[in-house]
């Protein structure tokens, strides 16, 4: 069945079939919208935070709104974290899709290449940030960007804040006293909210980062990466600049659309205003 929807005279219905020009800047203003974090306590479990930044970032090359974009991480467990990251990412096969036991794919064209390759130049030479991980980007045939880290020791840098939707991970190291702190920092980083999450053992500190990023975040994980919430199966969406945070795939997101009524009818109309607490003794 197929509904008629009006268009209001004097108005233009853009077109959103592939290849149109609408599509192509909606594509361009979506991959905006977000700025994903992962958050480590020092009581997290190292490896399984490497994993999850892991497959969190890099995973279908970085280019999922929910792919993780900025961590912070204590100076406690930062060495041995970026030593798990290492002995996995050497590991990591690129290539071919028809080949399965490739990890990384090619991004998906030249823009997105050019766009992300431009991010990774500018860290090079910033005397604020450096590649301690990959940075190689090659377009000989298709366009490959290899799984990039980025140290910074500005935690307001260009990549904690802005979205590359690419295979890159931008990483700012705290100081472990400054836990509390620097998850103010991280709510206020970005302007946008759609997924985080928190590795930590200590259920204090969950429940503390739960509360000062409550609003950094529409989706939010507990150990575990921000990604790959199934559509119709978990409520997705984010606030701030990234939506009105509507959960679609969930009865949630029908509310944004409806005026809600409440109806009550009464098969048994009262026939006595007093109450029966009222009765004289």
């Amino acid at each position: 069945m197929f509904i008629t929807v009006p268009v209001p005279k004097n108005e233009q219905l853009n077109s959103y079939a592939p290849g149109s020009c609408e599509r192509e800047k909606l594509k361009k203003a979506l991959s905006e919208l977000h700025n994903d974090f992962i958050f480590a306590h020092t009581s997290a479990d190292v490896k399984s935070l490497a994993v999850a930044c892991l497959r969190g970032a890099f995973e279908f090359q970085g280019q999922k709104c929910s792919a993780a974009s900025r961590l912070y991480i204590p100076d406690t467990i930062y060495d041995e974290w970026f030593k798990e990251m290492v002995e996995m990412l050497e590991t990591v096969k690129m290539g071919d899709v028809m080949d399965f036991s490739n990890f990384i794919n090619a991004v998906i064209d030249k823009e997105s290449f050019d766009r992300i390759k431009n991010y990774i130049d500018y860290a090079k030479n910033s005397p604020v940030a450096e590649i301690i991980w990959g940075g190689n980007c090659d377009d000989s045939v298709g366009y490959f960007i290899q799984p990039t880290l980025i140290k910074t020791t500005d935690p307001m840098f260009c990549t904690m804040q802005e979205e590359i939707f690419g295979p890159v991970l931008t990483v700012y190291v705290y100081p472990e006293k400054d836990f509390s702190k620097t998850l103010d920092l991280c709510d206020k980083t970005s302007p946008y909210g759609l997924t985080g999450s928190i590795f930590a053992q200590d259920r204090k500190a969950i429940l503390e980062a739960n509360n000062v990023l409550r609003h950094s975040a529409g989706n939010f994980y507990i150990n575990d990466k921000p990604t790959g919430a199934v559509v119709g199966q978990q409520p997705f969406g984010g606030g701030r600049s990234s939506g009105t945070n509507d959960k679609a795939g969930s009865a949630l997101n029908l509310q944004r659309w409806i005026s809600a009524r409440s109806i009550k009818e009464n098969f048994v109309p009262d026939i006595e205003y007093k109450y029966p607490f009222m009765a004289e003794a």
